[in-house]
């Protein structure tokens, strides 16, 4: 066979093996596929599906998990207030290190009451300008991502 013809047959038998292959091959991710669900479609989910992944990469904790005092102060931050502590709603400087970096100004903190505790007690919501919530019952020694 001349070289010209081989050249052809090998590149019409290449062109028919990828066609094959993309034929059997699962769909390409889309835009559509994707995206994360809008807030009521998630609202609409069954419970059988997992919850939001931890943006941070600590440990996760459900709202609905967390100690009555910690989904009360949860409401009180994303109503603005009021909070029971001078305290509360101040910035939070990640000292520790625990959270993920941001810049300054970027966390805030939120006693979360201990009862029977004389004074502020360990509990505290850290919450981040982004949404994103972490709770710790240690004074900071440890965190865990608040999802809903």
């Amino acid at each position: 066979m001349p070289s010209h013809l081989r050249r052809l047959w090998l590149a019409l038998t290449a062109g028919l093996l990828l066609a094959a292959c993309a034929a059997t091959a699962p769909p390409a991710p889309t835009a559509t596929m994707t995206a994360a669900p809008s807030r009521s479609a998630a609202a609409r989910a069954p419970e059988s599906v997992a919850p939001r992944q931890a943006l941070s990469g600590l440990p996760v904790v459900a709202a609905a998990e967390l100690p009555s005092e910690a989904q009360d102060t949860l409401v009180a931050i994303a109503r603005g207030g009021p909070f029971p502590y001078p305290q509360d709603d101040q910035t939070f400087q990640n000292r520790e290190g625990i959270l993920p970096g941001r810049p300054y100004g970027f966390y805030r903190e939120y006693t979360v009451v201990t009862p029977d505790s004389g004074d502020r007690g360990a509990r505290r919501i850290v919450a981040g300008s982004d949404g994103t919530r972490f709770y710790t019952d240690d004074h900071y020694n440890s965190f865990r991502e608040v999802i809903e």
